[in-house]
C-alpha cells in the first residue's frame, strides 16, 4: 500500500509556494445551516473558493507537486507526462505541463464535458477519447505509457498528487481560526487522503461526501479494502471512480474521519443553493461537499455541526455549464 505522511504534504507545500494560488474563503451566512442543537449557537461554516484555483479546480496542486518533483529527480522525460481523467486531473496536468514546456497526452471518456475537452486543447494538450468510462481511459492511457515511454500521472492515486492536495488544509488552519471540521467530496480519494492527513496531524476532524451511487470509498470502508463499484451520479463526470485509493481508505479509517453519502437530489440543490445565496457557480462534485450539510431550504443530510462549530466546505471545482443550474443533465463517470 503506498504511504502518504504529513512530511509529504509539508514537502508539497514547499514545492508549490508561488506556483498555486493560495486558497480564498467565503462564509456562509449566519443561520444557513441548522446545528444538532437548535437555539445554541449557530454553526460557523466558511467555503473554502478552491474552484479559483488555476484550471478551476484543486487538481492543479497534486499537478504541480507531481510534475514538480519529478522535474528537481531528473525523471520527467522528453515524451511528456500522460494521464487519464474525468477532465479536472487532465486540465492540471496540461497546465502544469505546459509551464514546463513538455507534452501532456490526456485520455477521457467520450461522454466528458465538452467545456473540459475543450479548455484542455486550449492548453495544448494531445487528448484522446476513450468508450466507456474513467476505467477504460485509464486502461488506455497505462497502455500508451508503456508504448511512448511518456511519465504516467494519475488522477488521484499517487502520493505526490494527492499530498499536493493536501496543502489545502495547511492554508485552511491559517485563515481559520479554531477550525474544527474540514468537508470534502471524494471521486477516488486523492483530496481527500491528502487533506485527511494533514488534519489528523491537528486533530481535525475530517468528512469525506460522496453520491449515493458513486460511492468507492464507503464501499471501501465496509469491505476493509478498495472495491469496485458501480457508477450513477449527476455528479460522476469528477466524482466516477469505480474505486477508492488505498491512501484514502488508509485515511479514512482513522477515527477523526468520518463517511457520509447523500442523494442526487441534494447534491443539485446545493449548487442551486450556492448561486442563489452566494452567486456561486460550481460543478456539480463541488455542491456535493455541501449537500452533506443541513443548509436551510434543502434536503441536505449525512452531517449535522455541533452548536458553533468551525467548518471548512472545500468547493473543488467549477468547470461546468451554468445553463444547466436549474436541471443538472446525468454525468458520465471519470
Amino acid at each position: 500500500m503506498q504511504q502518504l505522511s504529513h512530511g509529504d504534504v509539508t514537502a508539497a507545500a514547499e514545492r508549490v509556494l508561488g506556483r498555486v494560488r493560495p486558497v480564498t474563503v467565503a462564509p456562509l451566512d449566519p443561520g444557513a445551516v441548522r446545528s444538532e442543537a437548535p437555539g445554541g449557537p449557530d454553526p460557523e461554516v466558511w467555503l473554502a473558493l478552491e474552484y479559483l484555483q488555476h484550471t478551476g479546480s484543486f487538481k492543479a496542486r497534486g499537478a504541480v507537486n507531481f510534475l514538480y518533483a519529478h522535474r528537481a529527480a531528473g525523471t520527467l522525460p522528453d515524451t511528456g507526462v500522460t494521464i487519464a481523467s474525468g477532465g479536472n486531473a487532465g486540465l492540471a496536468c496540461a497546465w502544469a505541463a505546459r509551464t514546463l514546456g513538455v507534452t501532456a497526452t490526456v485520455f477521457l471518456p467520450a461522454g466528458a464535458p465538452p467545456v473540459k475537452i475543450a479548455k484542455l486543447e486550449e492548453y495544448g494538450a494531445s487528448v484522446r477519447l476513450v468508450d466507456g468510462e474513467y476505467a477504460d481511459a485509464a486502461d488506455a492511457c497505462e497502455r500508451f505509457a508503456e508504448q511512448s515511454g511518456a511519465l504516467r500521472s494519475h488522477a488521484y492515486d499517487h502520493p505526490l498528487v494527492a499530498a499536493g492536495a493536501g496543502t489545502l488544509l495547511e492554508e485552511l488552519r491559517a485563515l481559520i481560526p479554531g477550525l474544527d471540521t474540514v468537508v470534502v467530496a471524494v471521486g477516488g480519494g486523492g483530496l481527500f487522503a491528502g487533506v485527511a492527513t494533514a488534519a489528523q496531524r491537528h486533530g481535525l476532524r475530517t468528512i469525506a461526501v460522496e453520491p449515493e451511487n458513486s460511492r468507492a470509498l464507503n464501499a471501501a470502508l465496509l469491505a476493509g479494502r478498495p472495491v469496485d463499484v458501480s457508477v450513477d451520479s449527476i455528479a460522476a463526470d469528477a466524482l466516477g471512480a469505480r474505486r477508492a485509493s488505498p491512501m484514502a481508505l488508509r485515511a479514512a479509517q482513522d477515527p477523526g474521519s468520518r463517511s457520509v453519502l447523500v442523494p442526487d437530489r441534494a447534491i443539485a440543490a446545493a449548487r442551486r443553493a450556492l448561486w442563489d445565496r452566494s452567486r456561486i457557480v460550481t460543478e456539480l462534485s463541488g455542491a456535493t461537499a455541501l449537500a452533506c450539510l443541513p443548509l436551510a431550504g434543502t434536503d441536505g443530510a449525512g452531517y449535522t455541526p455541533a452548536p458553533g462549530e468551525r467548518i471548512a466546505v472545500v468547493l473543488c471545482g467549477a468547470n461546468t455549464d451554468p445553463s444547466d443550474l436549474v436541471a443538472p443533465a446525468p454525468g458520465r463517470p471519470a
